[in-house]
């Protein structure tokens, strides 16, 4: 399996031959200003929430590529509107795609789609197949929810959470987010775009390290293999 971060909460996965996009906002962000969104291969576009950080290249992306879109009902109904096929799911519910199994986990934020309506609640994705097993938190808070994921998931490889503070948990909170998942490995997301969530990377790094975890901060265009 790779990973490739396309910056923001925006990742690449190739696994089982197959393409996965996780919230795509690249095209109107300068840090990944390296990368073309031409370029972006996607059989699948996973979007945890409705706000344009993480859906601004969602339309682009499903329309060159002919991607299936998986979100909650209210967003995947959204794109169906405008000629974009879907996969509806909602919160507890889990699907077998041809990449691996999907369940559709709880998240604490708010959701309202770029022309104002409605966003559904927001979540994230545990996803799994005989190569890999992780978890996209998308954007949430700390919650107590997250101590069901090693209850009914298989046992996580890696996990990517949000860190960036302010919008959603800071890298206190993910610290211990890793110990309700158990999972050692994380890979950041959520932090530096905007100066509300600007981090300190040393001070994150070390927060992880006297846990005893891994915190990856990647650049955008780079990869990590599975």
């Amino acid at each position: 399996m790779n990973l490739t971060y396309l910056g923001h909460s925006s990742f690449h996965i190739h696994t089982k031959g197959f393409n996965i996009i996780f919230d795509p906002f690249i095209s109107p962000n300068s840090l990944a200003s390296g990368i073309d969104i031409k370029n972006i291969k996607s059989d699948f576009i996973l979007l945890s929430h409705g706000h344009g950080d993480h859906l601004a290249d969602a339309e682009f992306l499903s329309k060159q590529n002919d991607s299936t879109i998986i979100s909650n009902y209210e967003i995947v109904s959204w794109y169906e509107s405008k000629g974009i096929k879907g996969h509806p799911m909602n919160h507890g519910g889990k699907r077998s795609f041809e990449f691996g199994t999907v369940k559709y986990v709880n998240a604490i934020h708010s959701s309202m789609l770029p022309d104002g309506s409605y966003g559904g609640a927001p979540g994230g994705f545990v996803v799994w197949n005989n190569e890999v097993s992780f978890y996209f938190a998308g954007d949430t808070a700390l919650t107590w929810d997250m101590k069901l994921i090693p209850i009914t998931c298989p046992k996580l490889d890696f996990a990517i959470l949000p860190i960036g503070d302010n919008f959603t948990m800071g890298y206190e909170d993910a610290v211990i987010a890793s110990d309700f998942i158990q999972v050692d490995k994380i890979i950041a997301c959520h932090y530096d775009t905007f100066g509300y969530i600007k981090i300190n990377h040393d001070a994150a790094i070390k927060e992880f390290k006297n846990a005893g975890k891994e915190l990856i901060l990647l650049e955008p265009g780079s990869s990590l293999e599975f």
